[in-house]
């Protein structure tokens, strides 16, 4: 009698971990998600170009549905943790991971996106550690609703209701805030006190990318795949038909491993950016097509302060020279450009534009063109 009390005792333990653990994943993922909303955009965009088709026209909707996404995540794991709503919230995080999980295990067989996003930038998972982390999920949800009678709210109903509505204030709000300022925590390898250069280095001794490469050969119409060590070199009765490589281990990347900066004769001008011992701003706009015109003429006025400071001045872009052109004529603004790939801007800051200070390539400053200090 006593062990079948211990069995439940034990059972129910379980159960309430679960539901806790449960909780506090969907917390950490809705919350680095909704400070960071730019970046979930992003990775929202990244899948829906990749399954391409109707998915891709719906990339016009993705910041949107990356705030709606994140929040719900927030509401999920936060009434899962203190127990609000529990009949309604264990139905919809079942639907939530009916979806998310054979979506990952695509994901996973496919890999059409090399990082499924779940932890946005604060953690880095493979497809296939999220598919079994889904696993583990929705065990436990549908756990939870099968012993649903061992879960007991401790709050009343009408104060449930309030606090989910609270709930998704939270998230909402803080998604709007990130957006119009920057993340409130940046996990991104660009943060302040980062030395570029530094970040850029790999050692002789670093692990490098290992790969597996097949040669295929033809004889008497018929194709076979040879490696390295057996391929038929000395029979000339084998004809070579193509060769395949294929990356079997990943060696060390650099924290920060795509960072350049061209001029319009595209000379690589990096070094000289990051080597330059007084203030440097680099005005960041991956894309002028969408970058906020306000913003862009406030930081006229820093530019013109810069020069006479003697401080250097670059407003980065990915645009093409025409987007370019018509910017300026469109913004009357005077700073020079530069070429610098679209992923790592976006990488650098989430602002369009968004303005960064360096000294000798160490971040000392970065700010949303909301936020751009002018006097």
């Amino acid at each position: 009698m006593n062990m079948n009390k211990t069995s439940k005792t034990i059972g129910n333990l379980s159960l309430q971990i679960g539901r806790i653990l449960f909780g506090a994943v969907f917390v950490f993922s809705g919350f680095v998600k909704a400070i960071d909303p730019l970046g979930f955009t992003y990775k929202i965009e990244d899948y829906l170009r990749a399954f391409g088709g109707f998915f891709e026209t719906l990339a016009d909707y993705a910041f949107p549905l990356a705030i709606a996404l994140s929040t719900l995540e927030l509401l999920i794991g936060l009434n899962m943790i203190f127990k609000i709503q529990l009949n309604l919230t264990r139905i919809v995080a079942l639907l939530f991971m009916l979806v998310m999980t054979p979506l990952t295990l695509y994901l996973a067989i496919k890999n059409p996106v090399t990082d499924c996003g779940c932890f946005g930038d604060a953690l880095i998972i493979s497809n296939w550690a999220t598919f079994f982390k889904n696993l583990v999920l929705i065990s436990i949800v549908i756990l939870m609703i099968i012993y649903h009678k061992k879960f007991k709210a401790f709050l009343s109903s009408k104060i449930q209701i309030y606090a989910s509505l609270i709930f998704i204030a939270i998230g909402i709000s803080l998604s709007v805030y990130s957006y119009h300022h920057l993340p409130m925590i940046d996990f991104l390898p660009y943060k302040i006190g980062v030395n570029i250069p530094k970040n850029m280095e790999i050692s002789d001794n670093a692990p490098k990318d290992e790969y597996k490469t097949t040669f295929i050969y033809e004889k008497n119409g018929e194709q076979m795949e040879f490696t390295l060590e057996n391929y038929p070199k000395n029979d000339s009765n084998w004809v070579f038909v193509d060769q395949k490589s294929e990356l079997v281990k990943k060696g060390y990347r650099a924290p920060i491993h795509d960072f350049s900066i061209m001029n319009a004769q595209f000379d690589d001008i990096t070094q000289e950016v990051l080597s330059f011992p007084g203030n440097t701003y680099l005005l960041i706009m991956y894309d002028l097509n969408l970058t906020s015109k306000e913003g862009a003429i406030k930081a006229e006025k820093i530019y013109q302060k810069a020069i006479k400071s003697g401080d250097k001045f670059y407003a980065l872009t990915a645009s093409s020279d025409e987007d370019v052109q018509k910017f300026v004529d469109n913004t009357n603004v005077t700073y020079p450009f530069w070429k610098t790939d679209p992923t790592t801007l976006k990488t650098v800051i989430r602002g369009n534009p968004g303005l960064v200070l360096l000294k000798k390539g160490t971040i000392i400053g970065k700010w949303n063109w909301r936020d751009f200090k002018i006097d």
